[in-house]
């Protein structure tokens, strides 16, 4: 019998002034989706499998006891037309740890500088093929702490990497025209904090393979609250 997903929802409060506003909540799955399972190739491998402390595990619906779904990115749509944001002078950092990359789904603003870093003594190739919006990449890196940092320009969800050395090797980064995102932890949750003022604005939840659905939100006083539902086809 296949396993069936009916929805997925996410609780949204909206909390603060115009600074240091703050939007909270929870990513949750209903139905039964499929339980992570043994990457055995991982362990296999002459070199792989000496750097790993425990089994690589499949990571497509990593699930809490409560129903809250991990890596599901959610950001802010529409409703700041016309305005621009610098990207952060930070970077994120996408690591490659025991064979598998860390973490599975991020997230970057337009600019921000994403550094790639292979921390394992085995040669790993970074390829991000040929994505929609953006030019792709492929680069090899043969030493441990070789950092090679990226940037892409334009907006585009779940942007896709793989290593052709390591065939399991996948991970997905989303890059956004705002601050205003964020990605939800293991029991579902997430935080997004930034300066965002009264009026009505579009959220998105997108999960990799679950999809994604929007709400519309209106922000009074720096305060709201919202919910969304997504129906997942299989």
């Amino acid at each position: 019998m296949k396993n069936s997903l009916v929805l997925v929802s996410a609780g949204i409060v909206l909390a603060g002034s115009l600074r240091g506003a703050e939007i909270s909540g929870q990513v949750v799955v209903t139905g039964t989706p499929p339980a992570p399972k043994e990457i055995t190739a991982a362990s296999a491998d002459v070199n792989c499998g000496k750097l790993r402390t425990e089994p690589a595990l499949t990571r497509t619906y990593v699930v809490s006891k409560d129903g809250g779904l991990a890596n599901v990115v959610v950001y802010l749509k529409s409703g700041l037309s016309g305005k621009t944001f610098p990207a952060p002078q930070d970077p994120i950092l996408i690591d490659q740890k025991g064979c598998m990359y860390e973490p599975y789904v991020s997230a970057a603003m337009v600019g921000q500088k994403i550094n790639i870093r292979n921390s394992d003594p085995v040669m790993h190739n970074v390829n991000a093929g040929t994505p929609k919006n953006n030019k792709g990449f492929n680069f090899s890196q043969v030493t441990a702490g070789q950092v090679n940092p990226r940037v892409f320009d334009n907006p585009e969800l779940g942007i896709k990497l793989i290593c052709n050395v390591h065939s399991w090797m996948v991970a997905y980064v989303s890059v956004l025209d705002n601050p205003f995102f964020a990605v939800t932890d293991k029991d579902g949750k997430f935080t997004i904090k930034g300066d965002l003022p009264d009026g009505k604005y579009t959220f998105e939840a997108f999960h990799q393979k679950a999809g994604a659905t929007t709400q519309e939100i209106e922000v009074k006083g720096g305060q709201a609250t919202g919910k969304f539902t997504l129906e997942v086809k299989q």
